[in-house]
């Protein structure tokens, strides 16, 4: 569903008159994407978890074998959003396990940013997309409620958004990933940075100054900087 339609997490005042009466029961949420899911339905990830493995807003959970919720610190400092689960990330329920999440724990910590206490990681959609196609804008929104409700459970200072889905599913930007990477946004009163995905670095393994590993370089050193300006590391 387009994403005006779903009432904002952060705004319950958007339930005014003019919204459609809906039964916010929570065991409606899983069954379509028309259902919202006001701030504080989850009280823990292990509670959406088990929404997410039942859950058919969209089509993706037909074939999925697990829902991909996260992984990480609960209480970290530092979020990061992917695209989508892969073929190793929905045989083990865990994102960013493969080789572009083997590639990103050497990126963090380059910076000593530990993946286990300093960040949690998560992805925009929770189940995988055949073919690990690029997801569509209605199974982006029909998961956007969820993450929004992880972004609230864990709090983060930064939001690393990696590649062009990540970032859709939170800004409202329309320039290319390799026009606004490395570049702080602010969204929800949070610190948001778009960066290359580790899959994107895999394919250009260059090195070379201006190369895509040179970028990456440059961006997680500048998040390293911001996390420590505003003291980050709870």
């Amino acid at each position: 569903m387009p994403s005006e339609e779903q009432p904002s997490l952060f705004d319950l005042s958007t339930l005014g008159e003019s919204t459609p009466k809906v039964n916010f029961h929570p065991d409606l949420i899983p069954t379509n994407a028309k259902i919202p899911i006001p701030p504080g339905t989850y009280q823990t990830m292990t509670e959406m978890a088990a929404h997410c493995n039942r859950c058919h807003r969209c089509d993706l959970g037909d074939n999925r074998t697990h829902a991909v919720i996260g992984r990480g610190n609960i209480e970290a400092d530092v979020m990061i959003v992917g695209e989508g689960p892969g073929q190793n990330e929905d045989e083990t329920g865990l994102p960013f396990v493969g080789k572009a999440g083997q590639l990103l724990e050497k990126i963090l910590a380059s910076v000593g940013i530990d993946s286990d206490r300093d960040v949690y990681i998560c992805n925009a959609v929770k189940c995988r997309p055949p073919e690990n196609r690029v997801p569509t804008a209605e199974e982006i929104a029909a998961c956007k409620p969820y993450l929004l409700e992880q972004i609230r459970m864990v709090d983060p200072k930064i939001i690393l958004l990696t590649g062009a889905t990540a970032v859709r599913s939170l800004l409202n930007e329309k320039r290319g990933i390799t026009k606004i990477r490395g570049l702080w946004m602010e969204w929800e009163g949070r610190l948001c940075m778009p960066i290359l995905h580790p899959a994107y670095l895999l394919r250009n393994p260059s090195k070379e100054r201006g190369s895509p590993k040179w970028l990456m370089w440059q961006d997680i050193q500048a998040v390293r900087a911001k996390l420590d300006e505003i003291g980050g590391n709870r």
